[in-house]
């Protein structure tokens, strides 16, 4: 068993007049926090999961636009490592993700998720063929396409705007973080306001956003990162990804990793970050991960990462532990 330091309450209450009055966790279904499953199961009523798909799509951070380097986390695969063959049609690659699943993770019914590269950069011809073969195909219920802020334009949210009246559309953007320094070092490649207009957009047509975010960038303190959940419950958005920094093969910050000018989280001071995070994030907010997946073959650190199911089990105990649970410290 792992030793935390106990630097949060062993009780849930605040002080009134000279007694305390006792504060109750939200219901999430069991769990300390708004859960991705728990909250499909809410609008579905039955277990969902993603099929990850590849557009075929590349990035403006790639392509010479904005650079050709990529994002300095990115692999090669466009944080896509997981997703279908980018050489097969979107009916093809969700039957295949299907199959992939099914062995584990019987369902009958499935989000399509563009997760490889930028899902909003190309022309609108295509991304209307693409997306609406994957939101016609009879087990999608829904899609989800992980994107860019700044690759919105307006024709492409109608389009997007269009095909949520079919099915619920969700856009994924990645933001990493508030802090622009840190946002020059990984290269992102825009400013924050250019996030604030794109979620502005986004619900204007009522499509809902998800936001990435990365926890351990290196020259990043707990203080910063705070500061980022915390200017997340200002912004109009309604899911979030809590994403462990990963070091993989053939990244530029595996170089700076190796030549030891950053180190990452051991899987203690990760858990106890993460659970100072959901106490600070609006408990309406779902959450969509917690860590992360890392592919094997790329991963280089931290290597606990790769046993994903062990830090969720842990994560669940000690939040039990300490009478943690997501919003507590605003309420």
């Amino acid at each position: 068993m792992i030793s935390f330091k106990e630097h949060l309450p062993d009780f849930a209450g605040r002080y009134h007049g000279g007694s305390f009055m006792t504060v109750k966790p939200p219901d999430f279904g069991g769990k300390p926090y708004r859960s991705l499953d728990y909250h499909l199961r809410n609008r579905y009523g039955e277990k969902i999961y993603k099929v990850s798909l590849d557009g075929g799509m590349t990035c403006p951070n790639r392509d010479g636009t904005l650079g050709k380097c990529g994002c300095i986390f990115c692999s090669e695969g466009g944080s896509g490592d997981f997703a279908g063959d980018r050489t097969h049609p979107v009916h093809q690659q969700i039957e295949e993700q299907k199959a992939r699943l099914s062995p584990k993770f019987p369902a009958t019914h499935f989000i399509a998720y563009f997760q490889a590269y930028t899902n909003t950069y190309a022309p609108l011809s295509y991304l209307e063929r693409i997306f609406t073969e994957a939101i016609e195909h009879e087990d999608i219920v829904g899609l989800s396409i992980g994107t860019r802020p700044d690759c919105l334009p307006d024709e492409t949210l109608d389009l997007l705007s269009e095909l949520n009246k079919k099915k619920p559309v969700t856009v994924e953007l990645g933001l990493q973080t508030i802090h622009e320094r840190t946002a020059a070092f990984i290269r992102r490649g825009y400013k924050l306001s250019c996030f604030e207009d794109a979620v502005q957009n986004l619900r204007k047509r009522q499509i809902e956003v998800i936001v990435h975010t990365i926890l351990g960038l290196p020259g990043e303190s707990e203080k910063d990162i705070l500061e980022t959940m915390q200017y997340l419950n200002g912004q109009d958005i309604q899911g979030i990804k809590l994403q462990l920094l990963h070091v993989l093969k053939g990244t530029d910050l595996a170089e700076d990793y190796l030549a030891g000018k950053f180190r990452v989280y051991e899987r203690e001071e990760y858990l106890n970050l993460l659970i100072d995070c959901l106490e600070y994030l609006d408990p309406s907010i779902v959450i969509h991960r917690m860590t992360g997946d890392g592919p094997e073959k790329l991963l280089i650190a931290p290597l606990w990462a790769s046993r994903k199911r062990e830090v969720l089990n842990l994560l669940h105990h000690e939040m039990k532990v300490r009478n943690s649970w997501q919003g507590k410290q605003l309420q």
